[in-house]
């Protein structure tokens, strides 16, 4: 099989190579994004795929918009057989689904139709989910609303982040796909319909959604604590009025109670903080500038009186 793999993310990386060594397969190019400007310093810089894709010696394409009818002739005479999809991050246009003879597949890191959309690793640990998945889908004119091929769940454990969770769902993804290009090559595949009236989504996540709300329960806080690591991150000002964020990677709920926002008390392991509901204790905290410290470590060089409150 002739396939045209267009992915950028790191998550697409396992299946990239899973396929790459799948003897049925032939990988006659990757698509991916064009470099972008990233960190700090905004330096020019490769994605992660195509970064893999130069050190494989795969023969690579990084068009501004796939759909552009140089990019679209281009794909066209690769004669793939199938395109294969993983976090490539562009509205694919039907001129290049259509191109290939037996379709073209996504990897979707969620159980769909739940967590449809740009952020469902985040967002299904944010949101205090037990178990997540993965998809293999057709891809479709609406996004991630294709036929399921295949399915399997994933557990997500109480203190997993979306920075520990990603790495084990791109493994599974690997497996899965591998599975779903056999069964196409076989001509043996089995396809579900979504039920779209069971849909989720999840839009993309911003900076601002990182911001901690002090009156929500604490253990909602703490889900997006961990949902958001490591981007966008949670933070707030320590204290209030500071103009300097704090950036907050590992909390603990605990009893307590007062003014959401407060602190309640200033223990070894860092400062507990009142939420809407129970308390907040604060493990894990980076200031501006620096690297992340015990809570107990920022107390010693950002004293929080009781009762101060949190931004």
């Amino acid at each position: 099989m002739r396939i045209v793999f267009m992915g950028s993310g790191a998550i697409a990386g396992p299946t990239l190579q899973r396929l790459l060594h799948h003897p049925p397969v032939e990988i006659v190019a990757v698509v991916t994004q064009p470099d972008r400007p990233k960190g700090r310093g905004l330096k020019v810089a490769a994605c992660p795929v195509k970064q893999l894709a130069a050190d494989l010696n795969l023969h690579v394409l990084s068009p501004e918009k796939v759909g552009a009818e140089a990019s679209v002739h281009e794909i066209e005479s690769l004669r793939p057989d199938l395109i294969v999809v993983a976090a490539y991050g562009q509205y694919i246009k039907p001129a290049v689904l259509d191109l290939p003879r037996l379709g073209s597949i996504n990897l979707h890191p969620s159980l769909l139709p739940k967590y449809r959309g740009a952020a469902p690793i985040q967002m299904a640990v944010a949101n205090g989910e037990t178990v997540t998945g993965v998809s293999i889908i057709d891809v479709a004119r609406e996004m991630d609303a294709g036929d399921i091929l295949l399915q399997e769940p994933v557990a997500i454990d109480p203190d997993d982040t979306a920075g520990s969770l990603t790495p084990r769902l791109a493994e599974v993804g690997a497996e899965l796909m591998r599975r779903a290009v056999d069964l196409i090559r076989d001509g043996s595949v089995t396809r579900t319909p979504q039920d779209p009236t069971v849909a989720t989504y999840v839009s993309k996540l911003t900076k601002a959604d990182g911001r901690i709300d002090w009156t929500s329960g604490a253990e909602e806080i703490r889900n997006r604590i961990r949902g958001f690591n490591p981007w966008p991150a949670c933070f707030c000002e320590i204290p209030a009025g500071s103009e300097q964020s704090v950036k907050v990677w590992k909390a603990r709920v605990e009893p307590g109670d007062g003014a959401p926002g407060s602190v309640l008390e200033t223990g070894a392991e860092g400062p507990l903080v009142a939420t809407g509901e129970q308390a907040l204790r604060l493990l894990e905290l980076q200031p501006p500038g620096k690297k992340a410290m015990p809570g107990g470590a920022f107390l010693n060089g950002h004293p929080l009186p009781v009762g101060s409150r949190m931004g």
